[in-house]
């Protein structure tokens, strides 16, 4: 099969009925395939099967989350395909066949992901376990798993006839134990049963590395005691450089050690992790979003009868510029709707659509800081009472074992509560896909409020751009690259306060600039927010996209 590339991520996000993803990184997997297909890249995929997701959320009266597996019906969405392979953990064989999913461009393009599953009746109970859950166990679950997808992967893309692939890209350190096999396969080439110092040179010119965190509970590591165990592999210890760092395998530097091009995904994250790894070279390429996937469909209609051939082409959105205001405006109210609709029948919150409406939805993690706006609620009701009204949706799923992601989840309930009625807050459940998409197109503004340096990249803004919704951010992650202020949309100032706690600082900046200049201008200047609007697509729309973050990894990572 004449396929160059070949891109491992613990999570794809595939279609909005496959729970193959838990956030941002699997959307972004997604994204970055349907670009692949839109341009007839050779690429293929490989990925875990996930039989039960990662989970449903569930929220009490009290605004806590519980966890309900998330089955689905893998017959009606993929197909089994006949071959099998193994792989040993523990010295013995689990046996993994694939599922394939074809991911089809706008011309007709195909790239083929094969999600790995071990659940077959050869295998131990436990093992039939192994692709269950996205992100679920502990640490020795999460090392099989890995094995699965990183040594699995390989040997099933060979058992598929893929002998021909250039680059290996690592999305994320979830799979760099595909590197051992590559080294392995190198020596088994050579004759010998043991991998040298010229495999490790071969094997670092396959492979491509892209880091998405500078948090540093985002970077895998396991005792060298589990990787003993799971794989007995002596030969491992002896390349200490490459595998072992103090004890344990850090699957980033794994990663790093075996690739020829690394890099962050803004130029500020590739600015950082170039800090935190110094002896590597990182480079940094700015995330990006799939143009039609997420344009909702007033707005795919209004482009698609005033702006020829952006679905092949998303550079072509620059020329919102020439669209009518009252068109714009027209399609957004019909967004609006469709978002108040699935609040009034999720919640029974009844939203105005006349009135100004923030969006935050993020995976609840504590640096990401959902209650930000909330710090001061007095301060909030006087901007609602003596400016104008406003109102909020918030989304967004704690990691299973993050209590304190629950709790701020907890903390927006109560505010909520708290503010009694004098600021509309709505808190939508289950965030992912489909919700994803009516709040990022459904929301006059997308407000984004990290601690910052921890936002790597963010792509939800750049999803709320493609439907003319600015962003009032924090400048983090992507936001400084596209925040044109009061063109595009509005900072958040994050210059470091004189105190080490910068709640405070960062919520009066963001106080400040809703007071002053959000609420004025979408009451005041409807021309003028249009044109904000119509910015939005234009300059950030037409830029951070899939289709330009692609073409970047061809020409700097893949086919050099």
């Amino acid at each position: 099969m004449n396929k160059s590339v070949a891109y491992f991520s613990m999570e794809i996000a595939l279609d909005p009925a496959m729970p193959t993803y838990s956030g941002g990184l699997g959307v972004l997997a997604g994204d970055t395939l349907r670009a692949a297909a839109d341009r007839n890249l050779p690429m293929v995929a490989v990925t875990l099967l996930h039989r039960k997701g990662y989970f449903s959320q569930l929220l009490d009266a009290n605004g806590w989350q519980t966890e309900a597996p998330c089955e689905w019906n893998i017959s009606e969405r993929a197909e089994e395909l006949t071959q099998r392979i193994s792989v040993e953990i523990e010295g013995r064989k689990v046996l993994l066949r694939a599922w394939q999913f074809d991911v089809i461009g706008a011309s007709g393009g195909r790239v083929p992901v094969y999600l790995l599953d071990t659940d077959l009746p050869e295998n131990s109970e436990w093992d039939r376990r192994l692709t269950d859950q996205l992100y679920g166990g502990d640490k020795w679950y999460r090392l099989c798993q890995e094995i699965v997808l990183g040594i699995g992967g390989v040997r099933m893309l060979r058992a598929l006839g893929h002998n021909q692939l250039k680059r290996f890209h690592m999305n994320e350190g979830h799979a760099a134990l595909l590197a051992l096999e590559l080294l392995d396969e190198q020596a088994q080439r050579a004759g010998r049963k043991e991998f040298n110092n010229e495999d490790l040179i071969v094997v670092h010119d396959l492979c491509v590395f892209t880091t998405h965190t500078p948090v540093p509970a985002g970077h895998d590591k396991f005792p060298m005691e589990y990787v003993s165990r799971a794989l007995g592999r002596p030969d491992i210890v002896q390349h200490q450089r490459v595998f072992c760092c103090e004890g344990e395998l850090n699957m980033t530097y794994l990663a790093l050690n075996l690739s020829h091009y690394v890099n962050g995904v803004a130029k500020k994250h590739g600015e950082i992790s170039q800090h935190m790894f110094a002896q590597y070279k990182i480079d940094a390429i700015t995330n990006g979003v799939h143009a039609a996937t997420w344009t909702g469909e007033p707005f795919q209609g209004l482009f698609d009868s005033r702006i020829a051939g952006w679905r092949d082409d998303s550079f072509m959105l620059r020329y919102a510029l020439n669209l009518p205001q009252k068109e714009i405006w027209i399609a957004h109210q019909q967004a609006k709707e469709k978002l108040f609709e699935r609040v009034r029948k999720d919640t029974g919150t009844v939203m105005d659509p006349h009135i100004l409406t923030l969006g935050f939805a993020r995976r609840a993690a504590a640096y990401k800081r959902a209650d930000l706006i909330f710090h001061d609620l007095n301060r909030l009701k006087s901007i609602a009472e003596n400016t104008r009204e406003f109102q909020i949706v918030f989304a967004g799923k704690a990691h299973p074992q993050d209590q304190e992601g629950k709790k701020l989840i907890q903390r927006v309930w109560k505010a909520r509560e708290d503010l009694g009625g004098s600021v509309n807050v709505a808190y939508l459940a289950d965030y992912g896909w489909e919700l994803g998409l009516l709040m990022t197109s459904g929301v006059d503004v997308w407000l984004n409020t990290p601690k910052p340096p921890m936002e790597a990249s963010g792509t939800s803004g750049m999803k709320a751009a493609l439907n003319g919704v600015p962003s009032l951010s924090i400048l983090d992650g992507w936001w400084i690259e596209g925040c044109i202020e009061g063109t595009t949309g509005w900072a958040i100032d994050s210059t470091p306060p004189s105190t080490e706690d910068r709640t405070p600082h960062d919520a009066e900046s963001l106080y400040n600039k809703l007071e002053s200049v959000v609420i004025p201008l979408f009451y005041q200047d409807r021309q003028g927010w249009l044109d904000i609007m119509r910015h939005c697509i234009a300059l950030n729309g037409s830029f951070f996209n899939t289709q330009r973050m692609l073409l970047q990894y061809v020409l700097k990572a893949y086919f050099l």
